[in-house]
């Protein structure tokens, strides 16, 4: 199974790219993130590569990194998910986009994904909630308002606060979320946990 891919641009297509391999050239199909990434024609690229075997064909899918193949993976559980819808959505979201919208319940996120409609986009917040509940407050999932470097300390604490009110992480990282977003991602440790408090009162509802 190919899990790597390292040489140089040929092509970039619509959806694809081939990668010359010590004069071999790989086809792979990829998000439009994916391609957007890739350098100019003649440089060297290196993608993650997701192999689909089957009967009649032999598929290499590519990724700018790891966590972008393993979100590609996670997607793919979801029924009515294939790899064609997979990669829409990578192509709209990012995989950490993606993390925080399951996280944070935001089904709208999804929408914006070529053949999402509502109902899948509530399929995939309802089942992949539960695979991404480990994920940590961290740069990879990280709630509306983080810079680059990581999450706001503020967020953190909260989050933080919450879970030792009894409330789950992932329901904690939600509110947290989506109360930062409402505020336009800059709120005092007192009142963004006070607003995330009314945010879960609301969910219970």
């Amino acid at each position: 199974m190919i899990a790597k891919l390292r040489g140089r641009v040929d092509q970039v297509g619509e959806d694809f790219a081939v990668i010359d391999v010590g004069g071999v050239g790989y086809l792979v199909f990829a998000g439009s993130r994916t391609l957007a990434a890739l350098p100019g024609a003649g440089e060297m690229a290196e993608l993650a590569i997701e192999t689909h075997v089957r009967e009649d064909h032999i598929h290499l899918y590519g990724f700018s990194s790891a966590s972008e193949r393993e979100m590609f993976r996670t997607l793919m559980t979801v029924q009515g998910v294939g790899a064609k819808v997979a990669l829409a959505i990578l192509s709209a979201l990012s995989a950490q986009q993606i993390a925080q919208a399951i996280l944070s319940g935001d089904q709208g996120a999804f929408k914006r994904a070529s053949g999402v409609g509502p109902k899948l986009a509530a399929r995939l917040v309802a089942e992949l909630k539960d695979k991404l509940a480990g994920f940590s407050l961290s740069a990879s999932a990280a709630p509306v308002g983080a810079t680059q470097r990581g999450i706001p300390t503020e967020a953190e604490d909260a989050v933080s606060a919450l879970v030792n009110l009894g409330y789950a992480r992932m329901d904690a990282f939600g509110a947290v979320s989506r109360t930062l977003a409402g505020a336009g991602g800059v709120l005092p440790l007192p009142a963004l946990i006070r607003a995330a408090l009314k945010e879960l009162g609301a969910a219970n509802v």
